[in-house]
């Protein structure tokens, strides 16, 4: 009687229960994706959260900071392994093509704001917009020259480290033959994660000229120290979220009805016959 009435409140694309069931998972976890990879361009480097100073015996400042775009960042790692452990590679390559298709309209819509007229103060001699006393543009143009910055770092670093992380997570569990979810876990976001820190960091810097480096100190030692520190952050996040990717593997499995191992079979055996064909 139950399944009866579950079937009568289906989309008619909708095939089965434990279809949309497995279609709306989906759709939460690349919404998250989605979500967080747009509000983190946004954020991107509005703010450097402070962590810790440390002053060396020569008398040298070495501050541990991050920018805040940073904070969210991990947890699309977790998203994409959940969407390639259940769903599988290509559905996986998909969401990271679509966050990039995300991150364009985010710098259309940033760009269409800002050329449409508005009713900022014009001075007649430049006809530039007028500053404020502390020499800044109005908000919404602050945002867009720091987020024009962010965005164009971030689609890089962001192409280069996720679709490095989908391809080392399927490899890893390919050796494996789909055992030890830590290892391809970890192993996919720590390297991929490294690739992203490094490429944002240098783009921010020699592309958007971005950061807050110190003119009396030198550029590779800051640059070094904001890969450094922003990568440690990133590192104990990914280690932390081994624990929810544990559970929501467990768990998820048994909601959605399936098996990762024999969905890995499944991939293997259709490689299998790609190749022989």
């Amino acid at each position: 009687m139950a399944t009866v009435k579950n079937r009568q409140n289906l989309h008619p694309i909708e095939a089965s229960p434990l279809h949309a069931r497995r279609e709306r998972v989906f759709l939460l976890l690349a919404g998250i994706f989605l979500g967080t990879l747009a509000m983190l361009n946004i954020l991107g480097i509005t703010r450097f959260i402070h962590f810790a100073t440390f002053t060396t015996e020569g008398g040298i400042n070495i501050t541990f900071a991050a920018a805040v775009g940073v904070l969210p960042y991990p947890i699309t790692f977790l998203c994409t392994d959940f969407i390639s452990e259940f769903y599988g590679r290509k559905r996986a390559n998909w969401v990271v093509f679509v966050g990039l298709i995300l991150n364009v309209w985010l710098v259309f819509i940033l760009w269409l704001g800002g050329v449409l007229p508005g009713f900022e103060a014009i001075d007649p001699a430049t006809g530039e917009i007028v500053r404020d006393a502390a020499n800044r543009l109005p908000v919404f143009y602050e945002l867009q020259a720091l987020t024009f910055g962010a965005v164009t770092a971030s689609m890089v670093a962001y192409l280069a480290a996720q679709f490095c992380d989908v391809w080392l997570f399927h490899i890893l569990k390919k050796i494996t033959k789909g055992r030890h979810l830590w290892l391809r876990n970890n192993g996919s976001t720590l390297i991929s994660q490294f690739v992203d820190t490094v490429a944002v960091i240098l783009i921010t810097h020699f592309y958007a000229n971005a950061l807050p480096i110190k003119d009396d100190q030198g550029l590779w030692g800051q640059l070094m120290l904001f890969i450094a520190t922003g990568y440690a952050f990133k590192f104990l996040v990914a280690l932390f979220d081994t624990i929810p990717f544990y559970i929501g593997v467990h768990y998820l499995s048994r909601y959605l009805q399936i098996d990762p191992r024999k969905e890995h079979e499944a991939d293997e055996e259709e490689s299998k016959i790609g190749t022989e064909t």
